[in-house]
């Protein structure tokens, strides 16, 4: 018999990394990395034109709910017309044109524009490249492809604020040229998508308009194993709120900028070099319990968050928050695609993606509510415990079979 260590490591190659999925990978490895340049000084730069920190607020909050409602609707609009590639390309080129829009005027309702515009090409290209990526896999395989494309993502996330804090070393407070400069891997992200083809030559299923809300009707007609998988994620969304409070948990225990933007880049670098072997470990073991496994990672984190002050605890907390990510980003959405039905994959996972970042806004909103009343600890342990009861959700009301239901 073949030891395990040896069948771990040649199902960790990537002789099932298919043409598409590495073009895919690329292109979001571009967009994130100008997506991420930007996110450390984004309210920096937003204050030095005059934003305040209310105003800075409902500009995300707006947009992001622009992000979320769209994703719903183009899933569906993609599933319907039996296309998928102009939806990422129309997607990658709406957030690539909005990063030197930024810089162009500064204007508070142009400011909204551009941003909602990024937003915008968000929400059009998950459910279709998320379909894609499913087409591109079999059961056996979701998670390995969807932790590939992951990898792959986030590691733009550790690129693009490592050159912005090196653009910032030797030009400080130049952040207006760092959006024009964010513009170039979004052109190369453009570029990259002219190489995707449709696979799919199926005729449209419907020829009258979709409306914007119609993805809304799939919830009642989705599979009852869709409806109770996503009703878990979208409660323990409700309690997953922004980043930014990590980072200010990190500055609030005296580290400085620089070491928080740093801290950051160490998170995503370790969600960089887990995702993918993890999503290759959660095909052997389930999606289900390697998601599992990931909330209670996140539930340690914001636990130990409420409780310690200690910087070296701090660093292995985001070190543990790193794998947490890998493991249940990617996976989250690998275990949506083998509950559905193959036709319905763009708008199951759009669906799921669209009241996820409703449920992150109204999460962030919560978080700083509970922080300016109660304080940081307490905003911590509240969502770590409401974490534990997540986990003991899916661990009794959800089938452990899940996976092995694919209709492909």
């Amino acid at each position: 018999m073949e030891p395990t260590s040896e069948k771990f490591a040649k199902n960790t190659t990537l002789k099932n990394i298919t043409r598409t999925v590495w073009i895919l990978s690329f292109i979001s490895l571009f967009t994130d990395m100008a997506s991420e340049m930007l996110y450390p000084i984004m309210p920096i730069y937003l204050k030095t034109i005059g934003f305040s920190i209310v105003l800075i607020g409902i500009l995300e909050g707006a947009a992001e709910a622009v992000a979320g409602l769209s994703k719903g609707y183009f899933g569906k609009l993609s599933d319907n017309s039996g296309k998928r590639v102009p939806f990422v390309q129309m997607g990658y080129a709406f957030s690539a044109v909005s990063k030197p829009m930024m810089a162009l005027f500064i204007y508070p309702l142009w400011i909204f524009f551009a941003r909602t515009i990024d937003r915008f090409g968000k929400g059009i290209r998950t459910g279709a490249r998320d379909a894609i990526l499913s087409d591109e896999a079999t059961t056996e395989t979701k998670g390995k492809i969807f932790g590939f494309h992951r990898s792959m993502d986030t590691l733009g996330a550790v690129l693009g604020p490592v050159l912005a804090l090196l653009y910032l070393y030797y030009y400080p407070e130049d952040y207006k040229t760092l959006f024009y400069i964010a513009f170039i891997p979004g052109v190369l992200a453009i570029l990259a998508s002219f190489y995707l083809k449709d696979k799919n030559k199926a005729t449209p299923k419907e020829t009258k308009p979709t409306s914007f809300f119609s993805f809304i009707k799939y919830w009642k007609d989705s599979p009852s194993q869709y409806r109770k998988v996503v009703f878990g994620l979208l409660a323990f969304a409700l309690f997953n709120s922004s980043d930014v409070f990590l980072l200010l948990k990190a500055k609030q225990s005296g580290l400085s900028d620089t070491l928080v933007i740093g801290l950051y880049i160490f998170y995503n670098l370790i969600y960089a070099l887990a995702a993918f072997p993890i999503g290759v470990f959660a095909d052997k073991i389930g999606l289900k319990r390697m998601f599992i496994a990931g909330l209670s990672l996140f539930a340690i984190v914001y636990l130990g968050m409420g409780l310690s002050t200690d910087n070296s605890v701090l660093v292995g907390l985001f070190l543990l928050y790193g794998i947490y990510a890998a493991a249940t980003e990617g996976v989250a959405k690998a275990w949506i695609s083998n509950i559905t039905d193959k036709k319905d994959t763009a708008t199951a996972i759009g669906t799921y993606s669209g009241f996820q970042s409703i449920c992150t806004m109204l999460a962030s909103s919560l978080a700083g509510l509970i922080w300016y009343r109660f304080g940081p600890s307490e905003t911590f342990l509240i969502t770590g415990v409401a974490t534990i009861l997540v986990l003991f959700y899916f661990v009794f009301w959800t089938e452990p079979k899940v996976e092995k239901e694919s209709k492909l």
